[in-house]
């Protein structure tokens, strides 16, 4: 992953990073493929998605929701990447792109904690734009 910038402060950087990259790539990865419980495994149980909508309001989403949407198998045209990642200790975040083609880009940003020996991803915000047509 060249070009990945990474803001990190510890000495053990290289570890903790391939850790989280895992934990994001298991939410990239298990939702383009339709693996439910991959993205299960990346986030925190009672975790929220956040979005403002074309209206202007804030929507809340549950995880347990969104996860329930995930077919088992059901594979998307998903086009995931991890744009950055920073971290202190036991506490994250991260910025990805989800790009669908012929519809939507995604801008994910993602808050991290660390416990019980594993990164989780405990809060998603995010917002979209159109797809650009070809012209």
């Amino acid at each position: 992953m060249s070009g990945l910038p990474v803001n990190a402060q510890t000495e053990n950087s290289k570890t903790e990073i391939e850790q989280i990259t895992a934990t994001l790539m298991d939410y990239i990865e298990g939702t383009a493929n339709g693996e439910p419980e991959r993205v299960k495994r990346a986030f925190h149980p009672d975790f929220n998605l956040y979005t403002v909508t074309e209206a202007d309001s804030l929507k809340i989403r549950s995880g347990e929701v969104y996860i329930a949407g995930i077919k088992e198998g059901e594979k998307s045209n998903r086009i995931g990447r991890i744009i950055s990642i920073d971290y202190e200790k036991d506490a994250a975040m991260a910025k990805a792109e989800i790009v669908i083609p012929n519809w939507r880009i995604f801008t994910d940003y993602f808050l991290l904690l660390k416990y019980e020996g594993s990164w989780k991803i405990v809060h998603k915000s995010y917002t979209w734009r159109v797809y650009p047509k070809n012209e």
